[in-house]
C-alpha cells in the first residue's frame, strides 16, 4: 500500500474500485512505514488505524458469532464496521465486560453497586444475571450493575429473590 501510493486524499477520494486496484505513484515509502508502525502502534491501535474496506473484501473478512438453534459458529456480516468492530472487540480485555464497583455501601443499606464500562456491544443479560446473583451470594446484600441497553443506562439489580430493571 505505501510503496504503491494507495492513501491520501486522492487515494481516499477515488470511487473507481478498479482504479484504485491499479494505484500506482511509486512512492516507495512501505519500509519507513513499517518502521513507524512498530514504533508507534500495538495492535488495538494498528487495527483501528490501518484495517480498510478494501483489505477486507480482497481478503473476504466477516464476523461471526455462535447460532444457538445450529450449535455452530456462523458468519454474521461481511459488514466492514462490524468486521472492524468484531476484531477490536477481541482485543480489548479479550472481549470480557469491564465491571467496576462504584459503591460498597450503595444507599447506605450495604449494597454493592457496580458499573459497565460500556464500550460498545452490550453485556449478555442472561450473563449479567448469572453474574448478580452469584455475587449476591458472596455479598449477602443486594447488588446493583449500572449498564446500557438499548442506547439507554438501566440499572440492575438482584436482591436474593427477585430481579429488577
Amino acid at each position: 500500500r505505501w510503496n504503491r501510493g494507495c492513501f491520501g486524499r486522492d487515494y481516499e477520494d477515488c470511487d473507481d474500485w478498479q482504479t484504485k486496484q491499479h494505484w500506482n505513484t511509486n512512492a516507495g515509502l512501505g519500509r519507513q512505514k513499517i518502521f513507524e508502525v512498530r514504533r508507534i502502534h500495538n495492535d488495538l491501535t494498528f487495527i483501528d488505524e490501518f484495517l480498510t474496506l478494501d483489505f477486507c473484501r480482497e481478503h473476504k473478512l466477516f464476523s461471526f458469532g455462535f447460532n444457538q438453534d445450529s450449535g455452530y459458529y456462523e458468519i454474521e456480516s461481511r459488514e466492514f464496521d462490524k468486521v472492524k468492530q468484531q476484531l477490536l472487540f477481541s482485543l480489548t480485555n479479550l472481549g470480557r465486560p469491564l465491571i467496576y464497583v462504584v459503591d460498597g455501601n450503595y444507599g447506605n443499606r450495604g449494597e454493592l453497586l457496580l458499573q459497565h464500562r460500556f464500550t460498545g456491544p452490550e453485556l449478555k443479560l442472561d450473563y449479567a444475571w448469572a453474574t448478580l446473583e452469584n455475587l449476591f451470594r458472596l455479598w449477602k446484600r443486594p447488588v446493583h450493575l449500572e449498564t446500557m441497553l438499548e442506547e439507554k443506562v438501566k440499572l440492575l439489580s438482584f436482591d436474593g429473590q427477585e430481579r429488577k430493571s
